[in-house]
């Protein structure tokens, strides 16, 4: 919903609140203090210039003129408000509509704007100020049908995007009316840049409005406004410009003023956060760093602010990677897999925290560079690959452009150069250089996730972070994927944090595994010892939830009991306990470090089961 700022901190916004205050004064109080004065002929000073009596002058009937531009600002701004307001409701509910008609009326009224938008407002606003007759209501009137197209156009962009949601979709599976989703789905959510929009054009309107008056189609005497008064000064402009000159300077102050309210409200939300931000910690340095390392991590940390609270979603993660190794990141959708990943990346927004003993990626301390030379590092030094690369991917831009601009932009290669090393980073990938000339939706999906590998390939990263990069591919298609990520570790010894919740696949293409539950690392084990060795009982529900051919049928599948914990009321002690079947007193109390169990094997539980022990 949209929300006013509240609290104007920048310039423009105190000039904005200021300009808007004082409109407002002068269109309540004006009639009432300057009304009786603007009415009162004198014809002792008729047609006198400025004068300490009349700072202004005086009109042809000697009334003076400071007092009729103040007095005819209520009538002025209300009319524009009026023609603004008419024009902004017709336009957005016909442009909105198109989200939930049928296809032919949608087809129907998408022409109807496309004609309208064919005529310029101005001229259809006199063209139809003359049909409806000159006065007050003709010129609202004409100026509320001109600006029907330009809202109908906007509103039909706005809500295109509403109509593909998931929740419209649900919406309509329910059987509402046409008319309630468009005013529970689809206003609600695009009424932000309409108002905003709306804002900007009373000032547009206020100008047009004047104009009609000034030519004689607007307010017919005995009324008048500010165009009317435009008009009667003209006659005397070059004798004496001022009493021309002063009604259009009230149009552009009361025109300028509602740019800048729309300009103000536009910053304000584009700034605006909904939730308080954490107070900025000193970055400490990093711990030491150990020999061999390409990514070392120590006690990260994630905070996000909420309305509701503070919650941190990872906390006390510890993680390494050596050259040419897999390390897998398994656990349940909300454990921290991919903020964890974000956080190194240093990718999260800007509202959350992130704290660390230790951070450094090749050996480097991120926390002690300046932001350029780590946007620098992590550019050159690390890839992403997203669970999703029909999104990561621009659409508009051709395969080769998006392979090519972080080389040409971080390694300052030629494009004759770039465009080499894109052609072997897709052989590298099993894809023929003529995918260099397609649009990501040109390509499969398994395309796409080949080309999101070679584009990490191309700055020669000693990390590569794959979030979930064989989500919604087919089983080959999978298979491919994880194979193309095995080989490159091989030939390129380059090091790969795999995240994903399938616990088979990890097992079967990782060295090492590290199981995350409720933000930290509850298990940490050689994958080989996955399906057979683990000791956490989460582990061991996750293993068990994997279905496998050889599992009876009339049995239903295993999964793993209860809900995971409140992030923003986490209780005293084990995370895991309230689903766990061998917790104890302790469990309740206290929270398990993860503790050495041999070499290899790490765990943070109070009591772990035997090998290959079934719960009671």
């Amino acid at each position: 919903m949209f929300r006013p700022v509240r609290h104007p901190r920048s310039p423009m916004a105190w000039v904005a609140v200021t300009l808007l205050a004082s409109l407002a004064v002068i269109a309540l109080v004006g009639p009432l203090v300057w009304g009786p004065s603007a009415d009162r002929p004198d014809l002792t000073a008729v047609l006198q210039g400025p004068s300490g009596a009349h700072p202004l002058g005086t009109d042809n009937l000697g009334r003076d003129l400071l007092a009729r531009i103040l007095t005819a600002a209520r009538l002025s701004l209300l009319l524009a408000l009026a023609a603004t307001l008419l024009g902004a409701g017709a336009g957005i509910l016909l442009g909105a509509s198109t989200a939930v008609a049928g296809p032919r009326a949608r087809r129907s009224i998408g022409a109807l704007i496309n004609l309208l938008l064919a005529f310029p407002a101005l001229l259809v606003a006199l063209f139809l100020a003359v049909v409806f007759g000159a006065g007050a209501v003709g010129a609202v009137l004409a100026l509320a049908v001109a600006g029907v197209p330009g809202f109908a156009r906007l509103a039909q962009t706005l809500a295109a995007a509403v109509a593909g949601t998931d929740h419209l979709a649900a919406a309509r599976v329910l059987g509402l009316r046409r008319h309630r989703l468009l005013w529970r789905h689809v206003l609600p959510n695009i009424a932000e840049p309409l108002l905003l929009t709306t804002t900007t054009a009373a000032g547009t309107a206020l100008v047009a409005l004047s104009g009609l008056s000034f030519l004689g189609l607007g307010i017919q005497p005995p009324g008048y406004d500010w165009g009317q008064l435009l008009n009667q000064g003209l006659d005397r402009i070059y004798a004496d410009p001022v009493p021309a000159l002063a009604p259009g300077l009230a149009v552009l102050y009361a025109a300028l003023t509602f740019q800048l309210l729309g300009e103000v409200l536009a910053g304000g939300v584009a700034r605006r956060d909904p939730t308080p931000r954490p107070p900025a910690r000193p970055l400490a340095p990093s711990g030491p760093a150990e020999d061999g390392l390409v990514l070392q991590v120590e006690d990260l940390g994630v905070e996000l602010p909420t309305p509701a609270g503070l919650i941190r979603p990872v906390r006390g993660v510890s993680l390494s990677l050596r050259p040419g190794e897999i390390v897998g990141l398994v656990g349940e959708s909300g454990s921290g897999k991919s903020l964890t990943a974000l956080a190194i990346a240093d990718l999260l927004p800007d509202r959350a925290r992130v704290t660390r003993r230790t951070l450094r990626l090749h050996g480097a301390d991120l926390a002690a560079m300046t932001p350029k030379q780590r946007e620098r590092h992590l550019a050159t030094g690390l890839a992403m690959i997203f669970q999703n690369p029909a999104t990561a991917l621009n659409p508009s831009l051709r395969v080769s452009t998006q392979l090519t601009e972080t080389v040409r932009t971080h390694r300052s290669a030629s494009r004759a150069e770039a465009l080499r090393d894109a052609s072997a980073a897709l052989a590298r990938v099993a894809l023929p250089p003529a995918v260099l000339r397609a649009r990501p939706h040109q390509l499969s999906g398994g395309q796409r996730q080949r080309v999101m590998i070679a584009a990490g390939l191309m700055v020669r990263p000693g990390l590569v972070i794959a979030d979930e990069p064989t989500t919604a591919l087919d089983a080959t298609v999978q298979r491919q994927v994880t194979e193309l990520l095995s080989e490159l570790c091989r030939e390129t010894s380059t090091a790969v944090l795999f995240i994903s919740h399938d616990v088979a696949l990890v097992g079967e293409l990782c060295d090492r595994v590290l199981v995350m539950y409720a933000g930290t690392v509850v298990e940490s084990l050689p994958a080989g010892r996955l399906a057979t060795a683990a000791r956490h009982p989460y582990t061991r529900a996750l293993v068990e939830s994997v279905p496998h051919l050889g599992a009876p049928r009339d049995r239903p599948l295993p999964t793993v009991p209860g809900a995971p914990p409140d992030p923003l009321a986490p209780a005293p002690g084990c995370p895991f306990a309230p689903r766990c079947a061998y917790r104890q007193d302790r469990c309740a109390r206290e929270a398990p470090p993860l503790a050495d169990l041999d070499e290899f094997h790490r765990i943070a539980c109070w009591s772990p089961p035997p090998p290959n022990e079934e719960p009671s």
